[in-house]
């Protein structure tokens, strides 16, 4: 029998490779005579530089660059062929700060400008920007400051949403310039638009560390920029991802693609599904965000295309299963469920190991 194994990370425990090793240790243990095909993914968040790069080959050109609250973190940008690879979150990402420490109103996107604009400076043709698991909700006004764009006040792009309110005028054209001639792709996690009630404030804020009753002012604040640039693409599909990078970058003649499909198209995952007889998935927590542009559907979109049939592993499964075969999963398994949260915690590759030796039980026919 062959196994597809495709999951994305384990957020705060396992990358997507590490996931996918450790699916593939338990799963050999019940059917060691499987073959089973290892493609680790990502929907632009923490892990896209990584599957791309085992995929698609190409250098790593290291740098330090801003990080959330304006001290310095290592980062990298991916040149393959023509092409640039930037990972939003090695800049902003939430992982970067402790709890304590995180504080989304002064937050900057400062360092993914400054990845940006070093992708731009190998001389490729296009610069595809993963967008996902960010702690900074800024409108992306901190990378159109790293690229060059001016406001007044004049430190107003710099500071995060606490500082837009007071913006009296913004002018994004020496940024246009600094990325003249270069393609630019939003390659993002979520179809959020920037503004509103399923905007990147409201939705995502209170995982950043927002309390309640400040979404509305950081919603207002970010409105102040939409409205001295480009309201309507603020509207956007896709405006409100990573805290509003996806604006951002569409501001800057970039067009946004889900990040799924830009990695699904990487690692060749329809061929290598219509090469399987069954396809694995998984991540953290299986909820009804996986729904849309997030790692299991996309691999399930991509299964169900194969006529092949698709299974998610997970640390927690919140779904029933008349929502989860809406995505084209048959069925999900639970990490929590069968070790319990504090073994699951405690030995995350051994754990997971367990539950796909249990799921292969059940879904692995033997030996052909």
């Amino acid at each position: 029998m062959r196994v597809l194994v495709a999951p994305d990370k384990f957020a705060g425990t396992l990358t997507a490779g590490e996931a996918a090793e450790a699916i593939a240790a338990g799963w050999r243990r019940r059917a060691p005579a499987d073959q089973l095909d290892l493609a680790p993914m990502s929907d632009g968040g923490p892990g896209f530089l990584d599957v791309l790069a085992a995929s698609r080959g190409g250098r790593l050109e290291p740098l330090l660059v801003a990080g959330p609250d304006g001290g310095r973190v290592p980062a990298a940008v991916l040149v393959a062929g023509d092409t640039a690879y930037v990972e939003a979150a090695q800049a902003s990402g939430l992982h970067l700060l402790p709890p304590e420490r995180r504080d989304p109103e002064h937050g900057s996107s400062a360092g993914v400008g400054q990845l940006v604009a070093a992708a731009v400076d190998t001389g490729v043709r296009r610069v595809v920007v993963g967008l996902g698991g960010t702690g900074t909700n800024d409108g992306g006004a901190g990378l159109l400051a790293a690229l060059g764009a001016t406001a007044t006040p004049g430190t107003a792009l710099r500071g995060g949403p606490a500082g837009l309110g007071s913006l009296e005028g913004v002018d994004v054209g020496p940024a246009l310039e600094r990325v003249r001639g270069v393609e630019l792709v939003a390659a993002t996690d979520v179809d959020n638009p920037l503004l509103g009630l399923i905007g990147a404030t409201n939705v995502y804020g209170p995982q950043k560390g927002l309390p309640a009753e400040r979404l509305p002012v950081v919603d207002a604040a970010l409105s102040r920029l939409a409205e001295l640039t480009d309201r309507k693409l603020a509207l956007a599909k896709g405006a409100g991802a990573a805290g509003g990078l996806g604006f951002a970058l569409l501001l800057l003649g970039g067009r946004r693609v889900p990040g799924i499909e830009l990695v699904a198209e990487a690692v060749d995952l329809p061929g290598r599904a219509a090469r399987a007889d069954l396809v694995l998935t998984g991540e953290g927590s299986f909820d009804f965000s996986s729904r849309s542009g997030k790692v299991p559907a996309g691999v399930a979109t991509v299964a169900a295309e194969a006529l092949r049939p698709c299974v998610a592993l997970a640390g927690s499964v919140l779904v029933g299963s008349r929502e989860m075969r809406t995505m084209g999963i048959e069925s999900a398994y639970s990490l929590v469920e069968l070790v319990g949260e504090e073994a699951a915690f405690g030995d995350p590759p051994a754990s997971l190991a367990a539950l796909a030796e249990r799921v292969a039980r059940t879904w692995s026919r033997g030996p052909e």
